[in-house]
């Protein structure tokens, strides 16, 4: 029974800073891809970030891109999204996701496939 548990949302002023974690169990968790989805009002699930399962190779949209980073603890089962320079146009219920597999590429192309978390608010003011 897969599990992922987000934490680390919260309010913040533009410019600001923000770590996101989701801590897994159920399953092993090297072998599945992970990343970060987010949704705003009235707008679709975006892929924000996703990384591999070995942690080697990451996707980032441009939106994001030189301002969040996505990485792995395969030890602790966790992964994590580093979020700097925030604006408020990053203000979005952000999603754990993860899918069986060592690339990050059908994470993002095939979400109909994933586990999910059940989110965390970010709000950028």
């Amino acid at each position: 029974h897969v599990q992922l548990v987000e934490s680390g949302g919260g309010s913040v002023q533009a410019g600001g800073s923000l770590k996101l974690s989701c801590v897994s169990s159920g399953w092993t968790y090297a072998m599945y891809c992970t990343g970060w989805f987010r949704q705003a009002p009235g707008k679709e699930r975006e892929g924000v970030s996703g990384i591999s399962a070995s942690g080697e190779a990451t996707y980032y949209t441009d939106s994001v891109k030189g301002r969040f980073t996505i990485s792995r603890d395969n030890y602790k089962n966790t992964l994590y999204l580093q979020m700097t320079n925030l604006k408020p146009e990053d203000t979005a219920m952000y999603y754990c996701a993860a899918q069986r597999g060592g690339s990050w590429y059908p994470l993002i192309s095939r979400p109909q496939d994933n586990y999910w978390g059940q989110g965390t608010q970010v709000t950028v003011s």
